[in-house]
């Protein structure tokens, strides 16, 4: 089974990496240079391009990338992806080309309409690919979904085992964790999480994976039944706040808005 490696792109972008011998497949790559760099270097030849959604910064190297190498490109079947050749929607199963890893989709809109999810399990652990779904201690803007949308895709996430390994898109991960720490100040998990995710980052290593069991404990977007994030909520918009959607669209508002 693949080894799985952080490619930074942008300024906070993560590319993975599945590494299987000589082959590699890569996830959102927004840019193609790091990833051309890292194949050179590596002496690997790319075998697939995986895709969660549209955008530019997730998908804005596929081109330069199929100039190079002509790869299967799979991506979702409700959006414009650049040399897709694989409409994935919800249930459908691949297996990756070159690397022989098996990962079946979930739709997962609300960020864009019709993001995507890849989850599967390689070496014994559990994994999902959520592009800017779930972030570690947060959740994508809702650019093109419903808070009901997003509150369904973050549910079906959160219903994945606690020991999944969560690869998101981005390096989000401390400035989540003062947000989360803003609303649910009393939660000890979050403190935590705060301590080891700051020498992570002085070390100059990604925060992620997390896991869904520390997103359950830790992130606010899928706590929104807990007694004191709807509290918070219902605090922050200045009137009580009964159902999980309503509670979820205020915190994302605020989110929006915190600095």
């Amino acid at each position: 089974m693949p080894t799985i490696i952080p490619i930074p792109a942008f300024a906070d972008n993560y590319i993975w990496l599945l590494r299987e011998g000589k082959a590699a497949a890569v996830v959102d790559a927004g840019d193609a240079a790091p990833v051309i760099e890292y194949l050179e270097r590596e002496g690997l030849e790319l075998t697939a391009i995986i895709c969660t959604h549209h955008h530019g910064d997730h998908v804005g190297g596929n081109r330069a990338l199929l100039d190079r190498w002509q790869v299967p490109v799979y991506g979702p079947a409700r959006e414009t992806i650049p040399g897709r050749t694989h409409a994935m929607r919800e249930n459908d199963e691949v297996i990756v080309a070159g690397i022989g890893l098996p990962l079946s989709v979930l739709d997962i809109p609300g960020h864009t309409a019709g993001h995507i999810a890849y989850v599967g399990r390689s070496a014994g652990a559990r994994l999902v690919f959520c592009g800017d779904t779930l972030f570690a201690v947060g959740c994508g803007r809702l650019f093109e979904g419903t808070p009901t949308d997003m509150v369904a895709s973050l549910d079906k996430l959160a219903a994945l085992p606690g020991d999944t390994l969560v690869y998101c898109g981005h390096e989000y991960t401390l400035a989540n964790l003062r947000f989360a720490l803003a609303v649910e100040p009393g939660n000890a998990a979050l403190r935590e999480r705060e301590i080891t995710a700051q020498a992570q980052r002085a070390r100059g290593q990604p925060t992620l994976p997390s896991t869904i069991g520390d997103e359950l404990a830790t992130n606010p977007f899928l706590r929104t039944g807990e007694t004191t994030i709807r509290a918070a909520a219902s605090a922050h918009a200045g009137r009580e706040l009964g159902d999980r959607v309503g509670v979820f669209a205020e915190i994302r508002a605020w989110k929006n808005a915190f600095r």
